[in-house]
């Protein structure tokens, strides 16, 4: 994972006493003798506490003090959540979440801080009116000092929970029913503070990070790792940061696609990036993460039936769409098995609801019916564009890329049988993470 930085053609988160709120005159200098000098997290810091607000700014908490996003130094903390001041003698928070709720839209994207056995909810940076309350009367079954804290929506867990960290203790507390199943995850490490992002789990703990699943605890992959190269902007960590977000005239790719929930993905050499994470920005990680079979780059992906295919030479990858991507037993199998033709592809693309991919070759389109066995080249068309790299159709009709520009057209028919060729369009930073 790649949050502040991008590789390839992108480059492309007290032991507390709650006493009720300070005079805040009477208390004045004290409180400004309590504000430190501001910490750096480049130096490696352990945080108390991180979590995404509705409109998807992450806060890192560190004592009185936090960060705003993944750059720029530290703030005082009730400069972002005012009320807070009123307990500054109290030092730091906990433990935060944003919570995911959808049939409580009242609750729904609301942050909660967690202080000693007091709980906070904030929404729009104001403290709900009745906050703060005890824990046990919003989260029954939940300890006090709790060390960290990340919300499980349902699709990720098995219902709307939020995960709560204590010791080597996890508290799963499911938000319907609000029953508390206790677990021991002995191999991870005590987190001090936890992220889900880009629904991948992440376990913060020292400076560095352990990313498990928040179903078994499971941990893949080579961890901890530090988060100075990933989760924020530190001089000698990382890749160079925005020194490689390239312009967006430099900006081709191998393939895009979008799955049936929404997700949609654009590849370029052995990177993708998720490009409908608007809350969360747009990042860069290397493919084999997410699909961890397909080490050497893409020629073609398209999504059909809660399914991503993968195209590289003559040999096609099949993964289930739901996270974490899982190759389907078989797989990968020749194009000419799956699909009934040779390589090589240049894109491919399947409408939302229709059961034809569309293969491009050269300057040929040949339509396959997924939905038919065997599945035989049904239909072949001219093209009048050459040169085309990459294509996806959305309700706003197809976009076929060639180079750093795209051709719109309503249908597939029209891409096809079209006498008069589009004027391209070119990628902008708000499609891509590039620069003009």
């Amino acid at each position: 994972m790649q949050l502040v930085t991008g590789t390839g053609s992108f480059n492309v988160h007290l032991t507390l006493t709650l006493t009720g709120p300070l005079d805040h005159d009477h208390n004045h200098h004290e409180d400004q003798a309590h504000h430190k000098a501001n910490p750096d997290r480049c130096d490696g810091i352990e945080f108390d506490a991180i979590v995404p607000d509705e409109n998807g700014h992450t806060f890192f908490f560190k004592g009185d003090h936090l960060w705003n996003g993944f750059k720029g130094p530290a703030q005082v903390s009730s400069a972002f959540f005012k009320e807070l001041d009123n307990y500054h003698h109290l030092g730091h928070v906990d433990a935060a979440f944003r919570m995911h709720n959808k049939e409580k839209p009242e609750k729904h994207d609301h942050i909660y801080f967690f202080l000693d056995d007091k709980v906070f909810s904030y929404y729009n940076h104001s403290l709900e009116e009745g906050y703060p309350k005890d824990i046990q009367l919003d989260f029954p079954g939940v300890p006090s000092h709790v060390d960290a804290a990340v919300e499980c929506p349902k699709g990720e867990c098995n219902s709307d929970s939020v995960l709560f960290f204590k010791g080597e203790e996890v508290y799963n507390y499911d938000i319907a029913t609000q029953s508390v199943k206790e677990k021991q995850w002995a191999h991870l490490p005590n987190c001090t503070s936890a992220f889900r992002w880009l629904e991948q789990y992440y376990c913060f703990h020292g400076h560095n990070f352990t990313r498990f699943h928040p179903v078994s605890g499971e941990v893949n992959g080579v961890y901890p790792k530090d988060s100075r190269h990933y989760f924020m902007s530190c001089p000698n960590f990382g890749h160079g940061g925005e020194a490689n977000v390239p312009k967006c005239s430099e900006v081709t790719l191998d393939a895009i696609t979008s799955d049936d929930s929404g997700k949609t993905y654009a590849f370029t050499g052995h990177n993708y990036m998720r490009l409908d994470t608007h809350r969360d920005g747009k990042h860069t990680f290397p493919i084999a993460r997410t699909w961890k079979e397909v080490t050497n780059g893409v020629d073609a992906v398209f999504s059909y039936s809660d399914k991503i295919y993968i195209i590289k030479g003559d040999q096609v990858y099949i993964y289930k769409s739901a996270a974490p991507s899982t190759l389907i037993e078989g797989y990968p199998k020749s194009l000419n098995a799956e699909l009934g033709i040779e390589g090589p592809v240049n894109a491919a693309f399947v409408c939302a609801d229709h059961h034809i991919v569309h293969i491009i070759q050269g300057q040929k389109m040949l339509d396959i019916d997924l939905s038919a066995t065997p599945r035989v080249v049904a239909s072949e068309a001219p093209l009048p564009i050459s040169g085309i790299e990459a294509g996806m159709c959305s309700r706003d009709g197809v976009k076929v890329y060639v180079g750093s520009e795209y051709y719109h057209y309503e249908t597939p028919r029209l891409l096809a049988f079209s006498k008069m060729l589009q004027e391209p369009k070119t990628i902008t930073p708000d499609m891509m993470r590039c620069v003009e």
